[in-house]
């Protein structure tokens, strides 16, 4: 959510000051067995914003690719480094050449202060070609002050809203939708940033899946709102944690539904054999080493079937580093997830938020924050380097 972010990072987007030495050693023996791959397998960064020109502030990148191929691009403009409640536009670049080239600025969301639109994340209908555009609108509190409820005019309840485009993201409709996934019993929930996923497989194919966190008697729960009428109707699953932030989810080859979750120290991890519905335990994945930073996962070839190979290989963007957001870093594994033998450093340098979305069979799309929340950049990936490690 970036959440917290004001004069640095705050509360829960804190660094962790020190770690004890044996996690330092795990985390670099991990990086050291990887394969990590060369940069000149990637493109040059191609700036969308950079802070100051034209709002203060740009921060939590959202990418997806639609039915006609083109990449649409939505982050927050904000007044200052601050999350809601602040007075941040939701912004949107479309691009029609793979992210070569992108069109001017446009404002989705936005309104007089102190009302807010943030965190975005972008969610494409294969079946339909509808785009959905989640995000978070507030009024006077932000996640960890807003109160119960669901009222529309109690302005310290935060609410869950998206937009919808069916014209390849030139125009946008806007939807609430906090009664339909909102326990009134809760405080504060926002839609993970970055995307949602469609599935493909199994009884559940086509069901539309947004992760979101949520506040509930002082602690940090993951779910998945979906929909299995395109988007007419929406349901929230059962709560997973405490101790989910910022999560993803991806569909597995055996049609089970992957949710990986921001955290200190190491990504946490749950499965789902409902579609989402509901997860089992949390637990970390040794391997992916976070500072508590939002990442992103996706499967490959999402409509593989189980018995190909492509299937089970799965990409993973996040700052690998234990303490740092710094060294965005891409992993593949070729197992659904149970190891990660290949990476790729994507920026060595300072980089914080990111997320990933397939461009064609070996190329990834990240957009990402570059430098001390700086820049929100592109990058061409090809990963075909990478995928050799799964070719057996």
């Amino acid at each position: 959510m970036g959440l917290r972010f004001a004069a640095g990072w705050a509360t829960g987007d804190a660094c962790v000051a020190h770690t004890h030495t044996a996690f330092r050693l795990h985390g670099l023996v991990s990086l050291l067995l990887a394969v990590v791959l060369p940069l000149a397998s990637q493109g040059p960064a191609v700036d969308l914003e950079h802070k100051g020109d034209g709002y203060p502030v740009y921060r939590i990148p959202a990418l997806v690719v639609t039915t006609k191929g083109t990449l649409i691009a939505a982050y927050d403009g904000r007044p200052s480094g601050a999350d809601v409640p602040s007075n941040i536009a939701l912004l949107v670049r479309r691009s029609t050449d793979g992210g070569k080239h992108w069109s001017a600025r446009q404002v989705v969301r936005a309104d007089s202060a102190p009302f807010g639109f943030g965190d975005p994340s972008l969610l494409v209908d294969g079946r339909t070609g509808r785009i959905f555009l989640f995000y978070v609108a507030s009024h006077q509190q932000g996640f960890f002050g807003a109160g119960p409820g669901i009222d529309d005019a109690d302005p310290k309840v935060l609410h869950a809203e998206y937009s919808w485009s069916d014209d390849d993201g030139r125009s946008w409709q806007h939807r609430r939708i906090t009664a339909a996934i909102k326990d009134p019993g809760w405080g504060g929930l926002f839609a993970s940033s970055g995307a949602g996923i469609q599935l493909q497989h199994g009884p559940h194919a086509g069901r539309l899946i947004q992760q979101y966190v949520v506040r509930v008697r002082g602690g940090n729960y993951g779910a998945s709102a979906y929909s299995d009428d395109h988007g007419l109707t929406w349901r929230m699953g059962a709560l997973v944690g405490p101790g989910v932030d910022e999560n993803k989810t991806v569909e597995l080859a055996d049609g089970r539904v992957m949710l990986n979750s921001r955290a200190k120290g190491y990504r946490k991890v749950a499965l789902s054999t409902d579609g989402g519905v509901s997860y089992g335990p949390l637990h970390d994945d040794s391997t992916l080493i976070d500072p508590a930073n939002n990442g992103a996962i996706l499967r490959l070839d999402p409509t593989a079937k189980a018995n190909n190979p492509r299937a089970h290989w799965l990409l993973f963007s996040n700052t690998a580093h234990p303490t740092q957001r710094t060294n965005l870093t891409l992993r593949l594994s070729c197992d659904d997830g149970t190891t990660w033998p290949a990476s790729q450093v994507i920026d060595a340098g300072p980089s914080a938020y990111s997320t990933v979305t397939m461009l064609d069979r070996n190329t990834v799309g990240v957009l990402y924050e570059r430098g001390d929340y700086e820049w929100i950049s592109f990058r061409r990936v090809n990963v075909r380097g990478m995928e050799k490690r799964c070719v057996k």
